[in-house]
């Protein structure tokens, strides 16, 4: 007998990879205990240090370089203000607590709570397609799920895997969600992409003519629509795509232009922060002629969890009168 075809969302490598550096880490803090209970207490604390605060310096220096990059863009296009310091802070100090919850628990543990509806589901409109970005998975988005669950709205996930590998590679991982949000509403589907995402469902929509009719609108969010400046320390092939004036990028843009004429983006929203860590200098994130939309004050995850991002978003995708408020899922 023939096996059963496994849903495209079945499996995530990337989960696997995660659980391995979490349980790492996790040995590596009760190493740290053994030296303090053999009486080296600042080998433990440094040790200690090095697995819980880590990241939170990694963060401070994505911060601090996007802070001088975005200040030296702002100078050379003559226009607006520095933000200021505090800002910087305060969307590092969110970073530093939502990255954890997002890379160390949903992700390796929590990515396959709330699979995708299998049959309609009794919301207005079409359904919804997730789509992750970079070192993500489906358990990305679970704040989300559970928002549209609560508004009755069906989705389709995608894990975008290899991890590193092309983003054209992820074409037809899109389509294959696209064709399931098709089965699950009366109306065209609206992609929601975060950070990659975004390039993935571009990429999409240019593989084929009729792609960009079969939905209704793309959502994008700190997505690097025209390059990101920390993407040119990358050595894996997305990274590389990724590039500021990257040749990849350009032909993206260029196959837009011929495909659907000067003003290819009339149906996108691309949120965007003025303090992201990941995406910038901060206009790299935005697209010419589509309803870019400032969040100051936000980082590169934080963002996708922002209530105004969130709130705005499940506006377009829900009746005002029958939207609740979303609850966060841990």
């Amino acid at each position: 007998m023939r096996e059963p075809t496994p849903h495209p969302t079945a499996r995530s490598a990337l989960a696997g990879l995660q659980r391995v550096l979490v349980f790492g880490a996790v040995l590596l803090l009760l190493l740290a205990v053994g030296l303090w209970r053999r009486g080296h207490p600042i080998g433990a604390l440094l040790l200690a240090a090095s697995v819980l605060c880590g990241h939170a310096l990694a963060l401070g220096v994505e911060c601090a370089l996007a802070a001088w990059v975005n200040r030296e863009d702002t100078r050379r296009q003559g226009h607006g203000a520095d933000t200021p310091w505090t800002a910087w802070v305060r969307a590092w100090w969110r970073e530093v607590l939502v990255a954890p919850r997002v890379f160390a628990w949903r992700q390796p543990f929590r990515w396959r709570l709330l699979p995708d509806p299998q049959a309609p589901m009794p919301g207005p409109g079409g359904a919804v397609v997730l789509i992750h970005g970079f070192v993500c998975n489906r358990g990305f988005w679970l704040p989300w799920l559970q928002a549209l669950r609560e508004r009755g709205l069906a989705y389709a996930t995608v894990n975008l895997e290899p991890v590193f590998g092309s983003i054209d590679d992820y074409v037809p991982l899109v389509e294959e969600a696209v064709r399931r949000a098709e089965r699950l509403g009366p109306g065209l589907p609206t992609l929601v992409c975060h950070s990659m995402g975004g390039l993935a469902a571009r990429a999409w929509m240019v593989a084929d003519p009729r792609n960009a009719a079969r939905v209704a609108r793309v959502v994008t969010i700190g997505s690097p629509h025209r390059g990101t400046w920390i993407s040119r320390f990358s050595r894996v092939v997305n990274g590389r795509q990724m590039r500021v004036d990257g040749d990849w990028l350009g032909r993206l843009a260029a196959r837009e232009r011929a495909l659907r004429g000067e003003a290819p983006y009339a149906g996108f929203v691309c949120w965007y922060a003025d303090t992201d860590n990941i995406v910038f200098p901060a206009p790299t994130a935005t697209l010419p002629g589509a309803d870019n939309r400032l969040v100051p004050g936000a980082a590169h995850v934080d963002l996708a969890f922002q209530p105004r991002v969130m709130g705005e978003s499940l506006a377009m995708l829900a009746s005002a009168g029958s939207s609740p408020s979303a609850r966060t899922v841990s």
